[in-house]
């Protein structure tokens, strides 16, 4: 739908001003500081000024440089990232582009930008630029395995690539299809439960892991500490974007601030509810009728976009305290991590979501 094209076209850079202003007030409360506090109230403008400074930079390529790779670079990285917003479900009645088989695409174009990150690193001439491009992209592939594998354990047990399905079997539903801890009929006297109840971390409770695992190696993909190598400064000063400068910059900080918003909504909308609400319908209260609207009605739009932003941002805003509390892994620890331990248990999810599904629990 063209309006969820320009929903993400204004809630993305939105959610970079606000994103990028929240780290630096959570970085400065973790570490017993005040942040920005000089630019506009509470330093609420302290982000403006910043991207007014990078506007005025000039573009600077470096003479050796491969011109076309170093231009078109952030382009392909910034473009890929944006296309995966477009089979998101905001609401019941707002599907963007209802692809059927909208995970497969999503993990698909969002892996393009591998191909940006070496583009970068390679296009510089610069060898922090491509050690840090190298990291990124074995960092990347390792913990796609792991991501995918998390994934296809929600898709084995809903039988669908639609995130908009997927969506729907989380909301209310009835008493006869409740599958709460692998039990069927659990008899509750009401015509229709939904909330927290009927996510798939708690109808198939090994879900969980699976979430953590789609979190940790979600990390990896938007190179955010403690995975953070191809960007470590304290090794390779600036990793893959070393020689950028001005509104390219820009550009990879608004790509990695996307990406991170886009992981928590696919991560939101596979294991928490996506945009539902949480409140369940047991007993004479039946807050989710009060806390949800009629699909298709403004309070649906409102509701439903309201809880799916609420429950991603939640995730975004562990994604910073991670960050911030968690020291940056060695190379050989990442590797480790991702083949030798998240892959095995990933590979075991799978397992254990086959037979679950097998034997109809």
């Amino acid at each position: 739908m063209p309006i969820t094209l320009i929903i993400f076209l204004l809630a993305v850079p939105g959610f970079v001003i606000v994103g990028v202003y929240l780290e630096r007030k959570v970085s400065a409360f973790i570490q017993d500081r005040m942040g920005p506090m000089e630019v506009g109230k509470w330093g609420l403008l302290q982000l403006f000024a910043d991207l007014l400074k990078l506007l005025q930079k000039e573009d600077i390529v470096p003479k050796a440089a491969d011109r076309r790779l170093f231009l078109i670079a952030p382009i392909v990285i910034f473009v890929s990232v944006f296309a995966g917003f477009a089979v998101v479900p905001l609401a019941p009645a707002l599907a963007g582009s209802g692809a059927a088989v909208g995970v497969f695409f999503l993990m698909t174009i969002i892996s393009v930008d591998v191909i940006g990150l070496l583009m970068a690193g390679w296009g510089s001439n610069n060898k922090f630029a491509l050690y840090g491009a190298m990291r990124a992209v074995s960092q990347i592939i390792s913990y796609e395995v792991p991501l995918g594998l998390s994934i296809l354990c929600v898709v084995m047990l809903t039988q669908t690539l639609d995130l908009q399905v997927i969506s729907f079997q989380q909301g209310i539903f009835s008493p006869d299809t409740i599958y709460l801890f692998g039990m069927k009929r659990l008899g509750i006297d009401v015509t229709s439960v939904g909330g927290f109840l009927s996510w798939n971390i708690v109808r198939n409770p090994f879900l969980l892991l699976a979430y953590i695992v789609f979190f940790i190696a979600s990390l990896a993909e938007c190179n955010r500490a403690p995975f953070d190598l191809p960007e470590g400064e304290s090794e390779l000063v600036a990793g893959f974007h070393t020689e950028y400068s001005g509104m390219r910059f820009a550009l990879f900080m608004l790509s990695e601030y996307g990406m991170m918003l886009l992981v928590s909504l696919l991560g939101a909308i596979l294991f928490l509810g996506s945009w539902n609400t949480p409140f369940p319908n047991i007993g004479p209260v039946r807050l989710a009728d009060w806390t949800s609207g009629e699909p298709g009605t403004w309070l649906g739009y409102l509701t439903g976009a309201f809880w799916l932003l609420f429950k991603a941002l939640s995730g975004v805003l562990v994604q910073m305290w991670v960050r911030w509390t968690l020291p940056r892994l060695r190379v050989d620890q990442l590797m480790y991590l991702g083949w030798k331990v998240l892959t095995p248990v990933g590979l075991v999810l799978f397992f254990i979501s086959g037979v679950w599904r097998l034997i109809g629990i």
